[in-house]
């Protein structure tokens, strides 16, 4: 039996008690969180014990997963905590906000070789194996994706030193799935717009953000996001000769010159898929079957944060792993 504890009893948290409620290989025992209040509640839904100091929480019981669903900004050391305790963890996305960080945070994993997984549980819907299914040999030219939404009114989504803004925090999604379909990004090209957003009390972060790519593949690409709009709308478009996939929420579509099929997933939870991974590889000890594992994660971060930088420099920004 996996005995399992979390830091951070929010909204993500609760998506993953849900998965793990009657899971046959996992136990949740304890959660923590800076707010007494919400640690109570969710142990007594769950039947767990409450902690607000996480130190305490580890050295009183005997854990073997982790689960962190702190906001980017709140990492501090639990990654490295938990890898000294060789704790195994599935850190929620995005895995941080400064590469340099993030970094030393993946070799204290390394060292201590405990299973990291990350939080990028669309990676684990059926549709999104079709797709992969679909690509594999077949030579990719253009890259289309979007991630449009309204504003989020959580108070620290709204400052980019908290967020890292909507493409760090939420979009983060749509670039890691166009990794994981298409192959890896060489460099980036960002440009980003910050106003209309004065209507919302202290966000300092890009309302709407425009990536162009070029992916190792020698495919091109663009991601664009905005936290603007009255809608949401959110997919990918993979075009290649005499082809387009489209994927949007869990509708997968396949165009060629003669025919058209669509498929409809039937995946009825992405994050009791992932979570189910997760506690299988704990248990066994054989990471295999995890999709985002924190390595993998930090090239969707760096992705992410190189968009940044190119906006604010005026240049192209050519990713570590291209640099040789």
């Amino acid at each position: 039996m996996v005995q399992v504890a979390f830091v951070g009893a929010g909204g993500i948290a609760q998506t993953h008690f849900k998965a793990l409620a009657g899971h046959p290989d996992a136990r949740m025992v304890a959660v923590c969180d800076v707010v007494a209040e919400n640690a109570e509640r969710a142990a007594l839904a769950c039947g767990m014990k409450a902690y607000s100091d996480v130190t305490q929480m580890l050295d009183a019981e005997r854990i073997d997963a982790l689960f962190l669903c702190v906001p980017p900004f709140a990492h501090e050391r639990l990654e490295e905590t938990a890898a000294e305790r060789g704790i195994h963890l599935l850190v929620e996305k995005p895995v941080g906000l400064r590469m340099e960080q993030a970094r030393q945070k993946a070799a204290a994993i390394r060292q201590a070789g405990i299973i990291a997984a990350t939080g990028y549980c669309l990676r684990y819907h059926d549709v999104v194996d079709k797709a992969k299914e679909y690509l594999a040999g077949k030579p990719i030219g253009m890259i289309r994706a979007h991630h449009l939404t309204g504003f989020v009114q959580t108070p620290w989504w709204r400052e980019k030193a908290k967020s890292g803004g909507q493409l760090v925090e939420q979009a983060t999604h749509i670039v890691d799935m166009t990794r994981y379909l298409c192959g890896e990004v060489n460099a980036v090209y960002g440009l980003m717009h910050y106003g209309l957003l004065d209507h919302q009390q202290g966000a300092d972060i890009p309302s709407l953000v425009s990536v162009g790519l070029e992916y190792a593949s020698g495919a091109i690409g663009h991601i664009d996001a905005a936290c603007i709009q009255p809608d949401w709308r959110s997919g990918i478009e993979v075009l290649g000769r005499d082809f387009r996939l489209t994927l949007s929420g869990k509708t997968l579509t396949l165009t060629e010159r003669n025919r058209t099929v669509i498929h409809e997933g039937q995946t009825a939870s992405v994050f009791k898929e992932q979570d189910d991974a997760f506690i299988e590889a704990v248990r066994t000890g054989d990471p295999g079957k995890l999709r985002s594992t924190y390595d993998d994660a930090l090239r969707t971060l760096e992705v992410s944060l190189a968009a940044y930088e190119s906006a604010e420099t005026g240049k192209k920004i050519e990713l570590a792993g291209s640099r040789g």
